[in-house]
């Protein structure tokens, strides 16, 4: 979604600006916009295009001033254009803003600012808050109290960042359901909707939460209650993510560095959570009635999540698409309720919206987050963090295995609580786990092969990808690489499925992806690709049985596990095989079209 940068001090604004919303492309954006200010004079430039293109064509660094904020538009309201670029402004043209969010009311308020006399000049949403707080500074002469008095009329998400000529000292920042950190300089201070914007020059930072603003000048800040004005008291947190990490280490996309990462985080994962996960399932382990949401890649782990509650710890979680839930189990959520909320942003629309309804509703909240003091965290009542550090590729990799591995861990100590498996096997689950991220590391040096198989398939225009049992989520999740990053039509199904109507889709040649580890259904599984090979197709299977190399035209050998812990290793080679189907198809895999990193729209 749309991203934002601030800065004050004594640096170039336009430079940070400009270097923060190019930490901030991996949010998806369609145009560019900065204001600066100096001398009481707004500096505004803003264009169609991709940052590198509108820094050039409209000089960005070349705008005066030690003041400013950029941002990164995805369109919401309006087509994308320059005129519907961010920054937008008022009237008098002393005030300019940015916006993250969606304004649901704005229509009826630019009917009644139109009906006052403001003139407008874009079809955004974002328009009528400028128009909006100038309306209000007429009869209060207080800027401060003319911002709190507008956004109170606001109906919907947004953060703000917020420039006013008359207060040349300051900046003014707003978060509503639309992610906003402050960061904490020496002598200058910065805001973002994520923390890589200004990680360069600091990690203090300061999360605002919902209906809370920021002033800040080069030397201070404040936050306050946008109902009241009272002062809030935040806590400065430090961020151990360095700059380099948030960078792409010689890789040629950030995609494939964090396909490489996936070893040390999940080592990561399991060291940071070796002992909170027993304190949460003690605190969750009596629930029977337990639901899990998620959206897109997270919601392949919450299924993940599913078998294993089932398997080990013999609870039947209900999992949903959180964009589903309020509306389908708004009276079924009650105080005997568990939501596991998984998100790695903190920050997905639909994730946060349910996780509040569950509240309301006095259940207790799980969340599985990874950005440490995001908003998921600061709504659950308990909180598990996947600890894989920031993911600039739009395509989740890292992150799901992350998932993944705190899932299992959750699932181990459930049934060892709850006396649910014997201890043996459970111990063993445990130590297996401690060793995948060694044998991920093992499965990395398949990359050449995989890029070998690539060029083979890269003209094919359908995939399909069958699981059965644990195996689908992974057959879900490898479509979905698949097409969100190589444009390639995909499809995830139970291969018990295929027979019941995608069975006719299967001709000569077309590939059929199979994730068949041995376990309760390998034979089954068997079965559902001699049926599909029987029809022409191209079978690429992921497993350890030589029965199932002698009936795959390319077998992608697995080690030998219990089919449990096969998600996290399983899903490696077919995170490559998308990456380098979208490589070798001319599309850049860290910004695929039309999606966004962080979706805090509904």
């Amino acid at each position: 979604m749309c991203g934002i940068i601030g800065y004050i001090g004594e640096r170039k604004a336009c430079e940070v600006i400009v270097k923060g919303l190019k930490r901030l492309e991996y949010r998806g954006y369609d145009s560019v916009g900065v204001v600066t200010e100096e001398k009481g004079k707004l500096y505004v430039k803003k264009g169609v295009g991709s940052v590198d293109e509108v820094v050039e064509k409209l000089k960005l660094l070349e705008m005066p001033g030690k003041r400013g904020v950029g941002h990164t538009r995805w369109a919401t309201h309006g087509v994308p254009n320059d005129i519907n670029a961010h920054p937008q402004r008022d009237c008098t043209g002393k005030i300019a803003l940015v916006h993250n969010g969606i304004i649901e009311n704005f229509a009826e308020l630019k009917e009644e600012l139109i009906r006052k006399g403001h003139r407008f000049e874009s079809d955004t949403d974002t328009e009528v808050i400028a128009h909006l707080i100038e309306e209000e500074l007429k009869s209060s002469g207080n800027f401060e109290d003319a911002l709190r008095r507008a956004l109170l009329k606001l109906k919907g998400s947004f953060a703000l960042g917020v420039v006013y000529t008359e207060e040349p000292d300051r900046l003014y920042f707003v978060r509503n359901e639309s992610p906003l950190v402050l960061g904490i300089g020496k002598g200058e201070m910065f805001a973002a909707s994520d923390v890589p914007a200004f990680l360069e020059y600091t990690n203090k930072v300061v999360f605002l939460d919902d209906m809370e603003y920021a002033i800040v000048t080069k030397n201070s800040w404040v936050v306050k209650r946008l109902e009241t004005g009272e002062k809030v008291e935040k806590e400065i947190r430090t961020i151990d993510w360095t700059l380099e990490m948030a960078e792409k280490s010689g890789f040629p996309h950030f995609m494939l560095k964090e396909i490489f990462e996936q070893p040390r985080v999940l080592r990561d994962a399991i060291h940071g959570n070796a002992k909170v996960v027993s304190e949460v399932a003690r605190e969750i382990a009596d629930y029977d009635k337990i639901f899990i949401v998620a959206m897109g890649t997270s919601y392949h782990a919450a299924l993940v999540g599913k078998y294993l509650f089932q398997r080990l710890a013999k609870k039947v979680p209900i999992v949903e698409d959180a964009s589903e839930f309020r509306y389908e189990f708004e009276d079924l959520v009650d105080e005997n309720s568990l939501v596991i909320a998984i998100t790695q942003s903190g920050e997905t629309a639909d994730t946060l919206a349910a996780m509040k309804l569950a509240k309301r509703k006095g259940a207790k909240v799980l969340a599985i987050v990874n950005v440490v003091g995001s908003m998921a965290t600061r709504i659950a009542d308990l909180t598990l963090y996947t600890h894989a550090g920031p993911e600039i590729g739009v395509a989740a990799t890292k992150t799901y295995t992350t998932q993944l591995a705190v899932l299992t861990m959750l699932a181990i100590e459930l049934a060892r609580i709850l006396k649910t498996e014997n201890r043996e096997r459970l111990d063993e689950l445990e130590e297996d786990l401690r060793k995948l991220p060694g044998l991920v590391e093992e499965i990395l040096k398949m990359n050449e092969s995989l890029l070998e198989l690539a060029k083979d398939l890269k003209e094919k225009r359908d995939f399909f990808y069958i699981g059965r049992g644990i195996g689908v989520p992974t057959a879900l999740e490898g479509a979905l690489k698949l097409k969100e990053i190589s444009y390639i039509h995909a499809e995830g199904l139970s291969a018990g499925e295929l027979k019941h109507g995608p069975l006719a889709l299967i001709e000569e040649g077309v590939p059929v992806v199979a994730v068949a580890p041995n376990g309760k259904t390998f034979d089954k599984m068997l079965s559902n690709i001699e049926e599909a090979k029987a029809r022409g197709a191209y079978i690429i299977s992921l497993g350890s049985s030589e029965r199932l190399r002698e009936v795959s035209d390319v077998f992608i050998e697995m080690p030998k596990l219990n089919e449990l812990l096969t998600p996290i290793p399983y899903i490696v080679p077919l995170q490559l095989l998308a990456y380098h189907l979208a490589v070798l198809r001319g599309n850049n895999p860290d910004k695929p079209r039309n999606l966004a990193k962080s979706v805090t729209v509904e």
